[in-house]
């Protein structure tokens, strides 16, 4: 069992997600997402999806990207 460094819940399906070299541990998705989704530099939406990367920027949406001045930008359909 290990210890979710979110929540603090020690559970028998933990996880380990490598990012960036370090490894992280969690208890559920949900807390995943908490710790290391990027937020859009627009909204500030936590970004579950593929979203928008402009020179390091990340966008939910290219609509919230061309908000801050971003041209060129579109969604993958």
């Amino acid at each position: 069992m290990a210890t979710c460094e979110v929540c603090g819940n020690d559970y028998d399906k933990s996880f380990q997600v490598m990012m960036s070299g370090a490894n992280h541990t969690f208890d559920s998705f949900e807390c995943a997402i908490h710790a290391l989704a990027p937020r859009c530099a627009h909204c500030g939406c936590k970004i579950v999806g593929h979203g928008v990367e402009k020179s390091g920027t990340f966008y939910c949406c290219a609509h919230c990207a061309e908000h801050e001045g971003v041209k060129g930008l579109h969604d993958r359909v």
